[in-house]
C-alpha cells in the first residue's frame, strides 16, 4: 500500500512527568521513522526537556519546535513549548515543578484536542500527588479530561489484542467502593460499554461479562448482598435493552479458567480488579482507552516508573500501541458513522418471496 493512501492522523501528546519515563518512550517510539507513516506527533511539554533525554540516552530524533502559526512538519516529533522557564530535570526524583509543569502541559494539549486542532490524545504518565497539590481535585487523567470536554460518562478500558476490561468505578478507595454501586451506575456504564465495543472495536453483536464484587461472586450472600441486589438486577435491565451480557462471575475463576477469552470485553466492579489481571495477561502491549467521550483518547498502561526514567531501560511498546490504538479507534468511528449515516434501505419485494 503506498504512503500516500495511509490516513495520517495529528496525534497529541502530553508529555507527563519528565521527571518519569514520558519523555523517554516519546523519543523510542518515533525513533522508527515509520511511525511518521501514520501519524503526525505533536508534543505537548518542552523541546529542551526532550533534548535532554535524546542526549542521554545517545538518540539523534528530529525534533521541530512548533510555534504559532506555523505549519506541522510531517517528517518530526512537532514540540510545543508549554512554559519558557527552563525545566530542572531530574530523572527518577518526585518533584512538585514536574507536578505543575505536567498539568501545564495537559491542558494545554486538552485545550487544542477540544477545539479540535489534533485529532486524537495520548497522554504519557503523570504522578497524581504531586498535580493534586497544584489542582486539588485532580484524581486522575481520564476524569480531568471528562471534566474539560464536559462529559459525564468516562469509562476507563484497559485494551490488548487479547482482553478489553472495563471498569464501572475508577480512582477509590477499596472502602468506598461497595457504597458507590448501584444499579444505574453499573446500567450505565454496560451500555457506554457496548457502544464502545461496536464504533470503536467493530464488535457487531458485544457480548460482555460481568465480575462480582465479593469473593466467590457473594457465595449465595454467604460473602455479600450485592451481586443478588445490585448487579444481578443491572445484568437483567442491560438483557432487556438488548445488551448481550452475562454475570456476575466469580473474578478468580473468570480468570483462572480462561472464560474471558469468551467474550468481548469484561466489566470489574473496581480498579484492581480488573488490572491486575489485565496487566498480567497483556503484559506491555496494553493501552488505557477512555470510551465514552467524543473524543478520543488513549495511554500506556504503566506510572511514571522513577526507578528505571533515564536508565535506558523503559519499554516504549505500550506507548507504540496507545499511539496505534488512539489512530486505530479514530478510523473505527469514521467509517461506523459513515455506515449508520448512509444505510441501506430495505426494499419491499412484492410477489411469492415478499417478507
Amino acid at each position: 500500500m503506498s504512503t500516500d493512501k495511509i490516513p495520517r492522523i495529528i496525534t497529541a501528546i502530553a508529555m507527563g512527568d519528565y521527571n518519569g519515563v514520558g519523555p523517554e518512550i516519546i523519543l523510542k517510539t518515533f525513533e522508527d521513522e515509520r511511525m511518521f507513516q501514520f501519524v503526525t506527533p505533536v508534543v505537548y511539554g518542552s523541546k529542551s526537556v526532550l533534548s535532554h533525554y535524546a542526549k542521554l540516552l545517545k538518540i539523534q530524533p528530529q525534533l521541530h519546535e512548533l510555534k504559532p502559526g506555523e505549519k506541522i512538519n510531517l517528517k518530526a516529533i512537532n514540540v510545543l513549548n508549554c512554559w519558557t522557564e527552563q525545566a530542572t530535570v531530574q530523572a527518577g526524583e518526585i518533584s512538585d515543578e514536574a507536578g505543575a509543569r505536567a498539568l501545564i502541559a495537559l491542558n494545554t494539549a486538552i485545550a487544542d484536542f477540544k477545539a479540535g486542532k489534533t485529532d486524537a490524545l495520548v497522554t504519557a504518565p503523570v504522578n497524581k500527588q504531586t498535580i493534586a497539590k497544584h489542582h486539588p481535585d485532580f484524581s486522575g487523567q481520564t476524569e480531568h479530561l471528562a471534566a474539560a470536554l464536559e462529559e459525564s460518562d468516562p469509562l476507563m478500558m484497559m485494551v490488548s489484542d487479547m482482553l478489553r476490561v472495563a471498569l464501572v468505578t475508577n480512582h477509590l478507595p477499596l472502602k468506598e467502593v461497595s457504597s458507590r454501586l448501584d444499579m444505574p451506575l453499573i446500567l450505565r456504564r454496560l451500555e457506554v460499554f457496548n457502544e464502545s465495543l461496536k464504533k470503536d472495536f467493530h464488535c457487531t453483536q458485544p457480548r460482555i461479562a460481568v465480575l462480582g464484587l465479593n469473593p466467590h461472586a457473594g457465595d449465595n450472600e454467604l460473602l455479600g448482598k450485592e451481586e443478588r441486589e445490585i448487579i444481578a438486577p443491572a445484568v437483567v435491565r442491560a438483557r432487556e435493552k438488548g445488551i448481550h451480557v452475562a454475570g456476575p462471575f466469580a473474578a478468580d475463576g473468570f480468570f483462572g479458567a480462561g472464560h474471558y477469552r469468551q467474550f468481548d470485553g469484561v466489566m470489574a466492579m473496581y480498579h484492581d480488579q480488573g488490572l491486575i489481571p489485565f496487566k498480567a495477561l497483556a503484559g506491555s502491549e496494553g493501552v488505557n482507552y477512555t470510551a465514552g467521550l467524543s473524543k478520543v483518547r488513549t495511554s500506556p498502561d504503566h506510572g511514571t516508573a522513577y526507578d528505571i526514567a533515564g536508565k535506558d531501560r523503559a519499554d516504549e511498546q505500550s506507548m507504540r500501541q496507545a499511539i496505534f490504538m488512539a489512530r486505530e479507534i479514530l478510523l473505527a468511528r469514521r467509517e461506523y458513522e459513515q455506515m449508520r449515516a448512509n444505510p441501506v434501505e430495505r426494499v419491499k419485494i412484492s410477489g411469492e418471496y415478499e417478507r
